[in-house]
């Protein structure tokens, strides 16, 4: 393979990705928009990780659990959680649990980084990815 034809693959690639991920962003949850259970802000006003959240996890389990299995972005759509998952469903995974924080009252991306790292069992060099990441997010104003 030539150098000309290794940066055309390249682009080719970074194409597939980012045409892949502005098609989940079009997407990203809608199912909630037909589940009353779930388009409600109630979980937005309760503290992230808190027990009063886990509390109204279970209280939705039903509903949560037909999300779950209808959105890649969601470990709970793998058997094996995050380490089914791809790099697209990581980085909507990401910017989901990045937007959440912004729903709630207290929202911290950093701490729910942290929480998502025991929840889900996220190999702490992950978890520093994400955390490069709230810091090139913050740079960029987001």
């Amino acid at each position: 393979m030539t150098t000309l034809e290794h940066i055309h693959l390249v682009q080719k690639l970074i194409q597939v990705f980012t045409l892949s991920l502005e098609r989940r962003g079009q997407e990203h949850d809608q199912d909630k928009l037909s589940c009353p259970a779930l388009s409600g802000d109630n979980l937005s006003e309760i503290t992230y990780g808190s027990q009063e959240y886990k509390d109204a996890l279970i209280a939705l389990t039903e509903p949560l659990n037909a999300h779950y299995a209808a959105n890649r972005h969601h470990p709970q759509h793998f058997p094996d959680g995050v380490r089914g998952m791809n790099l697209v469903d990581l980085v909507e995974m990401f910017l989901d649990w990045y937007a959440a924080c912004r729903r709630h009252n207290d929202g911290d991306i950093r701490k729910s980084i942290q929480i998502n790292e025991d929840r889900f069992d996220i190999p702490p060099v992950l978890s520093d990815i994400f955390r490069n990441t709230v810091q090139f997010l913050e740079e960029h104003d987001v």
